[in-house]
């Protein structure tokens, strides 16, 4: 007789009356005993309702979920824990101040005459993290950790409750290549030892790599199950997005136009962003070009787009857009000279989860004709600029007047980008544009930035992710230590050679 599944969700459905979303519509799936499920989707599929459903942090208008073969009442987070299902959410829940072995223990430490023995603590953590071979002190305080680390501390503390079922959101969201790697063996040595993982992602590389079964979701319904071995990318990109991804547009030839952005010799001490600032760094980008500064991240990247954008001053040289010298930190003066910005953290930096959309499409215009008149909001301009936003860039789950704080990343991205390019800026600045997005909305966002370069617009690429910085990029340079490498016309460079200007192996450039 087949053993049943550790987890069983059937017929799980979920509609959100606040914003006419039904997030979840009748979905089915099965997760077996040493097993690494990946649940794939564009953002906004219900992935993270599925398993928010699955772990207590929703109730299911309709379905059920079953536990080992039984069916199991789930209302809160700690009736899952209780049954055996732990939870890695993509935003951490670990108390910085507590050490490693008081966040993996809390709530659960092991007493000695009625106070907490540390050392008894600090040995079964030492052990949780060497079944798994994680190595992490179990004395080393949270808030130092990397997020690699930190995510570690998360799974440890979902074994430490017993967990038989791993779900990770979206786990490798703000992690490194290399930490992304070291979790890969991490998940398989979970799964090794007889537990069931669900894997939600939507990079497929990853996937293939460490999945044994590939779950689909579009809008919110489960469009097929695959076996690893019997799937490729091509087809499970299909089922993702419900069409083939367009080719990538052949490389344009011809020239860029006047210079939009100039740098001269600027440089800035190191700041609390954790980069190491900018040291004599020259720059022009033109009209109708993208140029792309690749590299690997605390090399000076946000020193470089703070600089740009006004939100932090220069110790030294000069900063010109369209001829007017951003001399002091003004976002401001930035933005009217024509800075449009799409900042790294779209949750804090970009957008305000508690207003609605419209509210967010007009935050950095709203003082402007035609969106205010002596001083008063136009509600009707205001409406109509929501609504373009809507309808251009295919925000999808909101009205126009709806609250943002339950979209996908995708389309909380789309919303940024709309606002910024309503505008007609001069100067685009695209810090990590694709930060944890799905396929669909890398393909829109590649579209629309490639689209705005054609149609004149100067744009400041700034990505660690190399692959994006080749595929858009009409000139690439690199951010070494805080020095500007380049930048070369990209029929110059190649991967290899990109990449050894990240690692340092050459120490100039051309401006």
């Amino acid at each position: 007789m087949t053993a049943a599944p550790l987890l069983r969700v059937e017929g799980l459905t979920k509609y959100f009356a606040s914003s006419g979303v039904l997030a979840v519509d009748d979905v089915s799936l099965d997760l077996r005993a040493g097993e690494v499920l990946a649940l794939v989707g564009e953002n906004g599929t219900g992935k993270t309702t599925l398993t928010s459903m699955v772990f207590g942090l929703h109730r299911p208008d309709s379905g059920r979920v079953l536990v080992a073969g039984r069916e199991a009442v789930i209302r809160t987070p700690q009736d899952a824990i209780a049954l055996g299902i732990g939870m890695v959410q993509q935003h951490f829940a670990l108390v910085p101040s507590f050490t490693v072995a008081e966040n993996v223990l809390l709530g659960r430490e092991p007493r000695r005459r009625g106070l907490v023995d540390r050392r008894a603590a600090d040995r079964e953590v030492a052990r949780l993290a060497a079944e798994l071979g994680m190595p992490v002190d179990p004395r080393r305080q949270v808030g130092g950790l990397p997020i690699g680390l930190q995510q570690r501390v998360e799974i440890l503390r979902t074994l430490a409750a017993d967990a038989r079922v791993v779900i990770l959101d979206e786990p490798t969201a703000m992690l490194t290549p290399a930490e992304a790697r070291d979790l890969a063996g991490v998940i398989r040595r979970l799964a090794a030892t007889g537990r069931a993982v669900l894997f939600i992602s939507h990079k497929l590389p990853e996937v293939f790599a460490v999945a044994d079964r590939i779950a689909v979701m579009r809008r919110g319904r489960l469009v097929g199950t695959l076996d690893r071995a019997a799937a490729d990318r091509r087809t499970v990109t299909r089922m993702m997005i419900g069409r083939e991804i367009a080719p990538v547009p052949a490389r344009r030839t011809e020239h860029a136009g006047t210079v939009v952005l100039e740098l001269r010799g600027v440089g800035c001490r190191a700041d609390a962003s954790g980069d190491v600032g900018l040291r004599g760094v020259d720059l022009t980008v033109r009209s109708g070009e993208i140029v792309g500064v690749a590299g690997v991240s605390g090399n000076g990247q946000n020193d470089l787009v703070h600089a740009v954008t006004g939100i932090r001053a220069v110790d030294q040289g000069v900063i010109e857009v369209g001829g007017t010298r951003l001399c002091d930190a003004s976002v401001r003066a930035a933005r009217r000279a024509g800075v449009a910005h799409i900042p790294e953290d779209r949750m804090t930096a970009g957008l305000n989860r508690g207003a609605d959309l419209a509210e967010n499409v007009i935050s950095t215009a709203f003082r402007r004709p035609p969106l205010s008149r002596h001083g008063v909001l136009r509600r009707t301009a205001v409406d109509r600029a929501a609504r373009d936003v809507v309808t251009r860039f295919d925000v999808r789950g909101v009205p126009p007047r709806g609250p943002v704080a339950t979209l996908s990343g995708g389309n909380l991205q789309k919303i940024v980008i709309g606002r910024e390019l309503s505008g007609d800026p001069a100067l685009l600045v695209a810090n990590q544009p694709t930060r944890g997005l799905d396929v669909g909305s890398i393909e829109f966002v590649h579209r629309a930035l490639r689209a705005e370069r054609d149609r004149g617009l100067a744009t400041l690429l700034v990505s660690t992710e190399l692959d994006e910085v080749l595929d858009l990029s009409d000139r690439v340079a690199v951010l070494y230590d805080g020095r500007l490498l380049g930048p070369y016309p990209r029929a110059e460079v190649d991967r290899e050679r990109v990449g050894g200007l990240m690692a340092g192996a050459e120490a100039g450039g051309r401006p």
